[in-house]
């Protein structure tokens, strides 16, 4: 949500200062005389303006908005045009600003395409138009602009990704914070519905947490869950995704896994843990419930409900064991 705010806000800011921009562009041409660069500029103010009206339209869709690729289009289309059908050059210089309203607006690979598609389009005018020399010079320095404007937007897209995995990663366990289980599952409940692909996930409960906390301290039930979530990315594929939901329980989703996969896999996970020493408790077991995704299953309750009863099912006789918790049973 911050950095959809962050965005919305970045976008407005750009699209109302190049409106801004463009209008007093459009005022000076027209002091001086160059009445076709006045209406030219004038349009391209109401397609800045546009581009802020779509902007406040979907404050709340802004990582996902497909509308400024068109907007942006068309006003780099219009200075191309308007370099080329003009006697003067000054339309020319139109392309610096707009080379960094690219890269400040649109994802970073269609920014930096659609502004290198800008910068030889328009060198290759001047070279047409004014000759090599002046060609290569306004060349250098929109490169230089664009080169400045591409360095700042991958460092912001390395902080923000690093901001991001701090957010939703816990970086003392490597694992996924559980609030944001839902949300993913979701998505991949998507996945699944769009490509068909099967969909599974797993629930772990540590076995006798309460008496391990009450004999040993929270400290060592920390520990403990620490130790047991190192051993299970051994065991998970590069694809699965591992959660904490609190200092016993455990979830996973495993995306393209079938329900005879989902069973090896929490065998497997299971007897890891039962047969391996763990320090200071020296053994550990846990209860693992599994389920597989239905085509009824629409949302991500379905799943987390059907694993966590099959955990506590195991749980209350026992533990150390996997259920199977399959689409049928009522939750």
């Amino acid at each position: 949500m911050i950095e959809t705010r962050l965005r919305t806000r970045t976008h407005g800011i750009a699209y109302l200062l190049t409106t801004l921009f463009l209008l007093m562009l459009g005022l000076l041409n027209l002091r001086y005389g160059f009445y076709g660069l006045f209406f030219i500029a004038l349009a391209m103010a109401v397609l800045a303006g546009s581009g802020l009206a779509y902007t406040i339209m979907n404050r709340h869709q802004q990582l996902t908005a497909k509308g400024h690729f068109v907007v942006l289009c068309t006003l780099n289309g219009a200075v191309l045009a308007t370099s080329a059908a003009s006697q003067s050059q000054v339309a020319g210089h139109w392309a610096m600003p707009l080379l960094a309203l690219n890269l400040l607006i649109l994802p970073a690979r269609e920014g930096l395409g659609l502004s290198l598609l800008l910068l030889v389009l328009m060198t290759l005018l001047l070279m047409l138009k004014t000759g090599t020399t002046e060609a290569l010079a306004a060349f250098g320095g929109m490169a230089m602009l664009l080169g400045t404007g591409a360095l700042a937007v991958r460092r912001y897209s390395t902080m923000a990704q690093s901001a991001n995995d701090l957010t939703i990663i816990d970086p003392s366990t490597g694992a996924h914070h559980g609030r944001f289980l839902d949300e993913n599952l979701q998505q991949e409940i998507s996945r699944a519905e769009a490509t068909g692909h099967p969909l599974s996930v797993i629930a772990l409960d540590i076995d006798h947490a309460n008496e391990v906390a009450t004999l040993h301290g929270n400290d060592t039930l920390t520990a403990l869950q620490r130790q047991i979530i190192q051993q299970l990315f051994e065991i998970i594929r590069a694809g699965d995704t591992l959660y904490t939901l609190s200092q016993s329980t455990l979830f996973l989703i495993l995306p393209f896994t079938p329900e005879e996969g989902a069973r090896v896999i929490a065998e497997r996970i299971r007897r890891t843990i039962a047969e391996r020493q763990w320090l200071p408790v020296e053994s550990s077991s846990v209860s693992v419930g599994c389920t597989t995704r239905l085509p009824a299953d629409s949302e991500s309750n379905d799943l987390t409900k059907r694993a966590h009863i099959g955990a506590s099912q195991v749980r209350k006789t026992g533990g150390n064991n996997v259920r199977f918790v399959p689409g049928s049973v009522a939750l």
